[in-house]
């Protein structure tokens, strides 16, 4: 995927290195309710969604800032600064003794963190357009592979562990210093590189960067708003359904997102991005209301597998928008608001899942998902050249 210009060893120390960030911050979350219990000795358990949101909500706030200074005192050592910040926010995290400094932990993981957005910055100062927007599905394919593995793995280190499940966090903060070694290595962008990208972005330009946010947005909130309630729904639909069972279900579509990204890549490469868009964003609309609707398991299976095709083809699409949009010598801001329209989706998802889901039933979230993405879909569809492309 990538020209001579860019090898591939500092393309996966990026990946490696935000793999090792994401693990902690995406696998610590499903055991929250373990540490209230045992290492907070707090039942109060409906502060578990408020953890899960805080780390989003903070870093919706720091994206854009981190990414103007990433714009002005260079990429590498902001990416540098972001695994840090993580460091120093899970130590915190392990050595909280009550709710409001683990409270606190968690808004400086969300403050200080910002990693991927980081990462996607700084590769753009080594790489542009087709080869940027592959290393950013590369970024997201780290994220996914840590959404499948941490939580399994973390989960068996909690049950041999004899100590505070809150302790884990401790360990867990050896993995940014190790990719922050790792981010020392890295070489720095050169500004002859970022004066060809400038050039190369107005060819590729196909959306404007508030256009593509607005995208990220739904399409993180229709993809997320399922996440709170997915498993007590199967579980209530399919009597006798275990947990592990349901859990499989629910990583099922970031598996298929590990096996179908670099494939799909390929064969989506000379297609244009909106009408890619258009299609994954139609095609999740319509596998969320079949979720909702499934009267088999086995339909409920295949309706999450089309789920993660349709969520594989969102993200290049996104990837690949983005890429064309953005300048090197705006990247870090640009990628800092990228990043931010997807925290707050995933807030407004987590916050309006708790709302509909109380108010109306568990199945709701599946229908405001797809009405959202049904509507993105239809704007895209619909929406006239002159719409969509940046006036002269």
């Amino acid at each position: 995927m990538t020209p001579p210009s860019v090898p591939r060893t500092v393309l996966l120390a990026v990946m490696v290195g935000h793999f090792m960030a994401a693990f902690a911050a995406l696998g610590m979350p499903p055991f929250f309710a373990l540490i209230l219990e045992q290492s907070l000795n707090s039942e109060a358990h409906h502060l578990v969604g408020w953890f899960y949101v805080v780390p989003i909500a903070f870093a919706a706030l720091s994206s854009p800032w981190w990414g103007r200074l990433a714009d002005r005192y260079g990429k590498k050592k902001l990416l540098i600064r972001a695994q840090l910040g993580l460091a120093a926010s899970f130590l915190l995290a392990g050595f909280a003794t009550d709710i409001w400094v683990f409270f606190a932990a968690l808004a400086l993981q969300g403050l200080l963190g910002g990693t991927f957005a980081a990462s996607n910055a700084y590769l753009a100062t080594i790489a542009s357009g087709s080869t940027l927007s592959d290393g950013m599905s590369a970024l997201q394919w780290s994220a996914r592979a840590a959404l499948v593995v941490a939580p399994l793995t973390l989960g068996l280190a909690l049950q041999a562990a004899e100590s505070s499940p809150i302790e884990m966090y401790r360990w867990l903060a050896l993995l940014p210093l190790a990719a922050l070694a790792l981010a020392l290595w890295l070489p720095t962008g050169n500004a002859a590189h970022e004066m060809s990208v400038v050039h190369k972005a107005v060819e590729l330009v196909e959306a404007k960067p508030r256009q593509v946010f607005a995208l990220q947005f739904t399409f993180v909130f229709a993809t997320v708003v399922t996440f709170p309630y997915f498993v007590p729904y199967v579980q209530q639909r399919f009597v006798g359904l275990s947990t592990g069972i349901a859990g499989l279900l629910f990583g099922l579509p970031h598996a298929v997102y590990l096996l179908a990204a670099l494939p799909l890549t390929r064969w989506l490469a000379h297609r244009r991005r909106t009408v890619i868009l258009a299609a994954a964003f139609a095609a999740l609309a319509l596998c969320l209301v079949g979720q909702a609707l499934s009267g088999s398991l086995g339909a409920l299976i295949g309706w999450r597998v089309v789920m993660g095709l349709a969520m594989t083809a969102g993200f290049i699409a996104l990837h690949r928008l983005i890429a064309g949009a953005v300048h090197c010598s705006s990247a870090g801001r640009a990628f800092g608001w990228f990043e931010s329209s997807s925290k707050w989706g995933a807030v407004a998802a987590g916050l309006s899942a708790g709302f509909v889901a109380q108010t109306f039933g568990l199945g709701t979230p599946f229908f405001l998902g797809a009405a959202m993405v049904a509507c993105a879909a239809a704007y895209l569809t619909l929406a006239t050249r002159h719409r969509l492309r940046p006036s002269s």
